[in-house]
């Protein structure tokens, strides 16, 4: 992404984010979040991070009223969390992962969901940060305590109920962030004991594509070009969905990035439709 078009409420830079980390009212979380078994992210954050960043526990910081993974936490418990991690009003927060989920888009989400807006993903995540030979550190910022407000934005995420309603009625595209062999119902899903397909009227545009190489997010004309191959009418509203509701918001900042202004994200995903045996499901591609 060019230095021309940074935008602290998007995407900003590896060279943004050096120029301004020692900014007094800028804060950094790791995001870093993992799906397969095998990789501990707090633990790879204890290692290293971005000097200052604070690390965020997507399944930790979520409502746990609900059986479902990581569901989108109540305002109460975003507040008592980010005022603990020193993130309050007036901070300038920029979110980055090391993870090949793009777990940074979900938090930066999160944050969106529940009103604020100087909240930024890193472009390229701690990857292009260590390949650049860019600093990191070891040990956890002092934090200290910080007011926070929010504002819970409730047009933002989808329940069962309302994509069931989308996909009877067709008046919005619902857009599937899984692999394509997922999607069609060929290849087993990572949770056991979940249906195979998805939602009836889904289009399939893997999260995978929404990236360069490195690792950046490709360009507003290329990411265009990206949903009118899956098959996505951006002149309606759309509905993110993916496994669990990680995925699904690169799809949310792809087109916050391309400048669609009605959508929103199903956060129980397949996790939850896959496990409803009263639920339609469709087989094949899209």
């Amino acid at each position: 992404m060019s230095t021309d078009s940074e935008d602290p409420k998007l995407l900003v830079s590896t060279g943004w984010l050096a120029a301004h980390l020692n900014d007094p009212d800028l804060r950094v979380i790791d995001a870093t979040w993992f799906l397969e078994p095998g990789r501990d992210a707090q633990a790879e954050y204890m290692a290293a991070h971005i000097p200052g960043a604070r690390f965020f526990d997507i399944d930790a910081i979520a409502d746990k009223r609900s059986e479902l993974p990581h569901m989108a936490p109540q305002p109460e418990m975003f507040i008592s969390r980010m005022r603990a991690m020193g993130i309050g009003d007036g901070h300038q927060v920029v979110v980055y992962d090391n993870s090949p989920m793009r777990s940074a888009a979900r938090v930066w989400w999160t944050f969106k969901l529940m009103g604020k807006q100087d909240v930024a993903v890193l472009d390229g995540g701690l990857g292009k940060w260590l390949a650049e030979g860019r600093p990191t550190e070891d040990m956890p910022p002092v934090m200290r305590d910080r007011h926070i407000t929010v504002q819970r934005q409730a047009g933002l995420v989808r329940d069962v109920t309302q994509v069931a309603a989308a996909s009877k009625l067709a008046d919005h595209e619902i857009v599937d962030a899984r692999a394509a062999d997922r999607f069609r119902g060929e290849a087993p899903e990572p949770r056991p004991c979940l249906r195979l397909g998805h939602i009836p009227g889904a289009r399939n545009l893997p999260f995978a594509l929404l990236y360069n190489p490195d690792g950046t997010m490709k360009s507003p004309d290329a990411l265009r070009a990206e949903f009118q191959a899956a098959g996505v009418d951006l002149s309606k509203p759309v509905i993110a969905t993916c496994g669990s509701g990680v995925t699904a918001a690169s799809l949310f900042l792809a087109l916050e990035r391309i400048g669609h202004r009605d959508h929103s994200l199903y956060d129980g995903g397949w996790a939850e439709w896959g496990n409803f045996p009263d639920l339609k499901i469709a087989t094949g591609d899209a």
